[in-house]
């Protein structure tokens, strides 16, 4: 029987990486058990309650302040990673934890530096490499930041035995910057969260008709340029709408001075942090998904828009239109006016929104849980098996 471990290393303040662990967590309950016995790692009593459903032994891994401290030390004083790896089993807590549950097979599906600082045969993700394409974005291309990416993911290329992308394009780039086997890169896309699944109604007040877009407000997913097509659309459709799901932090304070500066302040809506039962609801409600995000390769939100069978309109870049296959429009996440001419469109063609719902719905169901399962299976035995 092989011994396969997942380590559990965030919180789930963490947003989509959290429903992106559980996700997986779900995949590994599928393993036969005559041939798996899965250990859950965990470093935070936050993961309690979440882990009661599953039949899988945890094991506590400690991950204290001289654990963060020396790992920071490493990439900064390059003493380089072997030597880690030779040492660190001798002194250092956390990599002990792991090295006691003798697991043929540790996964880290949070883009986790364990996934080689640890000795261990490691399955890594690598979500994306947009410090590198879109560097022009200071919160992912400043030089600390991209000095830490390269370092964190050449290790993670250079010592894992498979990588998770996910997306074709997510594979070329993994492939393209770091010379990775190609047999090692393993696309697995996402799927839309389990939290659609019911769901409460949105305790925020909503307009009758609008237009949704649910992002952190950093530089690179775009709220700047939507709001400038918003305004340009103002005077052909007085009553549009455009609803902003996302925590008021980062650029929140000067975008609310945009809307005033540009008398939309009956036209967008700030609506904060939403919690994740009540983002069905809004869904059902909204006329359309936006994602003008500048970078990918794939969002999660596209996919939740799909199994709603809500109309969405995205970037036309990197992996997204083939993740949305033809069940979006798609527009140039530079020009406001591409923005705004699709947006339009979407605006007052009830048929347009229509079909694209059902695009969407049919689109959703090729790939589901079910493939998504088969599919972790299929590369945990493959990688094990190599």
């Amino acid at each position: 029987m092989k011994r396969v471990g997942i380590f559990l290393g965030i919180e789930p303040t963490w947003g989509g990486a959290f429903q992106y662990n559980q996700t997986v967590l779900d995949a590994l309950a599928q393993l036969p058990a005559d041939r798996y016995q899965v250990i859950a790692g965990v470093s935070h009593p936050s993961w309690e309650p979440y882990l009661k459903r599953y039949p899988f032994k945890t094991a506590p891994i400690p991950l204290g302040y001289w654990g963060r401290i020396f790992g920071q030390l490493l990439h900064y004083s390059f003493l380089g990673t072997p030597l880690w790896r030779r040492l660190a089993p001798l002194w250092n807590p956390t990599v002990r934890a792991f090295l006691r549950q003798r697991c043929d097979l540790w996964i880290f599906p949070s883009q986790d530096p364990w996934a080689y600082l640890v000795p261990v045969p490691a399955l890594a993700t690598i979500h994306d490499l947009m410090h590198r394409y879109e560097r022009r974005f200071p919160e992912i291309g400043r030089a600390k930041e991209f000095s830490w990416r390269e370092w964190h993911y050449g290790n993670t290329c250079r010592w894992c035995r498979g990588v998770l992308v996910d997306s074709e394009i997510g594979k070329a780039q993994v492939i393209d910057s770091y010379g990775m086997d190609p047999a090692k890169v393993h696309v697995l896309p996402f799927i839309a969260p389990a939290y659609l699944e019911g769901g409460v109604e949105p305790e925020c007040e909503l307009p009758e008709k609008f237009l949704f877009y649910p992002a952190q407000f950093w530089p690179h997913k775009n709220h700047e340029g939507l709001i400038r097509a918003i305004a340009l659309l103002k005077g052909r459709f007085p009553d549009i709408k455009l609803v902003l799901a996302g925590a008021k932090k980062r650029l929140y304070p000067s975008l609310v001075q945009l809307v005033r500066e540009l008398e939309l302040t009956g036209q967008v809506i700030f609506l904060g942090y939403v919690p994740d039962d009540q983002m069905a609801g809004i869904y059902r409600r909204a006329r359309a998904l936006v994602m003008a995000s500048f970078c990918g390769p794939t969002n999660i939100p596209p996919l939740e828009a799909m199994k709603m069978g809500c109309a969405a309109a995205v970037s036309g870049v990197y992996g997204m239109p083939e993740q949305t296959k033809g069940a979006a429009l798609l527009f140039d996440p530079s020009s406001v006016e591409s923005m705004a001419a699709v947006l339009g469109r979407l605006w007052q063609d009830d048929g347009l929104c229509r079909e694209l719902g059902a695009r969407g719905i049919e689109v959703s169901r090729e790939w589901t849980a079910t493939e998504f399962n088969a599919r972790v299976a299929a590369i945990v035995a493959e990688v094990v098996g190599g």
